[in-house]
């Protein structure tokens, strides 16, 4: 038995399925006369019969109807043991899309559990969920509504916040009432629905104007103009935390609540990779305190539970 080994055994199992030489040659793209070698081998190993041949038939002895089962078990146990260690070593591959913002540990938290491909294309939240949703990615790190959970089969756990500030005129930094701002919403909602259905509830529930636009302009120079043109602090979203201001704008602080965008994790319901599940638990345990729901801090109702 010390000699016996796995493609030994997947020999076998070809051969007792197909009950033909020639065409398990075939599936295992090997040499017929090596494949009948190979069995021979196999049998001597085992000391017991195999298989009842003559020129016109293949059929299974006693011994080999009784053994099949069980090495089909054995080969079953071994595929699953490479499996498992391709996880462990970090081989399986699992596709992560982005909104604007990742973990700054992301890469640190993953490698032990699975292979992280970030994928290029950045896209808007519900975009992303949606590809989640459909296969073309297995995580995603976007903001979701419990009906969107509900609508596209999803499940969520929160990763991260960004506390958002108002862009303003002049010079004067210092902190602003939520109410006392203004929250655009953009007409384009291929690219900013999440935004706007965020942006709807923040206006509803702070007693912030909400200011209706065309342009495109929740991000960028564009956003700036509107600054300019508001005469109120304007509050930045999410994809505009970290860009330049110009010299002639300012950050301010909003308070009376502190505005939160929580960030979630999301994957299939009903996900069987581990490896995705994983990451999942890599990323997302021991998140901490993110201030989102501190008193006095504000974030959507509508937005996925986090527990």
């Amino acid at each position: 038995m010390a000699g016996v080994e796995l493609r030994q055994l997947r020999y076998f199992v070809a051969v007792a399925e197909e009950l033909n030489f020639g065409r398990a040659a075939e599936r295992l793209l090997i040499a017929g006369p090596s494949l009948s070698q190979q069995i021979k081998v196999l049998e001597r190993d085992l000391g017991v019969s195999l298989f009842d041949r003559d020129r016109r038939s293949v059929s299974l002895t006693p011994a080999g109807a009784a053994l099949l089962p069980h090495t089909r078990d054995l080969l079953e146990r071994a595929d699953d043991l490479q499996r498992r260690a391709g996880r462990l070593s970090g081989a399986e591959r699992v596709r992560l899309g982005y909104v604007n913002w990742l973990p700054a540990d992301l890469v640190a938290r993953t490698p032990a559990v699975a292979q992280l491909h970030i994928d290029a294309w950045i896209a808007p939240s519900h975009t992303q969920a949606a590809r989640v949703a459909d296969g073309s990615l297995d995580l995603a790190v976007c903001w979701v509504r419990t009906e969107d959970l509900e609508q596209y089969g999803l499940q969520a756990r929160l990763i991260g916040a960004d506390r958002l500030y108002a862009v303003a005129t002049g010079d004067d930094a210092s902190d602003v009432l939520a109410r006392d701002t203004d929250v655009l919403l953009d007409d384009d909602t291929t690219s900013w629905s999440s935004w706007n259905l965020y942006a709807e509830e923040l206006a509803r529930d702070t007693g912030a104007r909400a200011v209706h636009i065309s342009d495109g302009g929740i991000t960028g120079s564009a956003f700036f103009d509107h600054v300019r043109r508001s005469g109120r602090p304007v509050i930045n979203s999410p994809k505009g935390q970290s860009a330049q201001l110009p010299p002639d704008l300012v950050q301010r602080r909003v308070r009376g609540p502190e505005v939160y965008w929580p960030w979630f994790l999301v994957w299939r319901g009903g996900e069987a990779r581990p490896a995705v599940r994983a990451v999942v638990d890599a990323l997302c345990d021991g998140v901490g305190d993110l201030g989102i729901d501190a008193p006095g801090a504000w974030r959507p109702d509508s937005g996925a539970h986090w527990q």
